[in-house]
């Protein structure tokens, strides 16, 4: 019985590695990051296109 103790007081007390929960939580931060920027870049992206656009068929540089 002792024996069984101790095996089971030593799986408990093994910490290798990161657990699945981690990983998914590591993984909805880098989502969220990535999401974020797209959405920034994205809008800036667009005005540019919009300005240049607007600068080839106007002949101004308003911009």
């Amino acid at each position: 019985m002792l024996m069984i103790r101790e095996a089971l007081a030593k799986v408990r007390n093994q910490d290798e590695g990161a657990t699945a929960v981690e990983y998914a939580i590591m993984v909805a931060l880098i989502a969220a990051v990535i999401i974020v920027a797209v959405v920034v870049l994205g809008k800036n992206a667009s005005s540019t296109f919009d300005c240049t656009a607007q600068s080839v068929t106007s002949q101004t540089d308003k911009c």
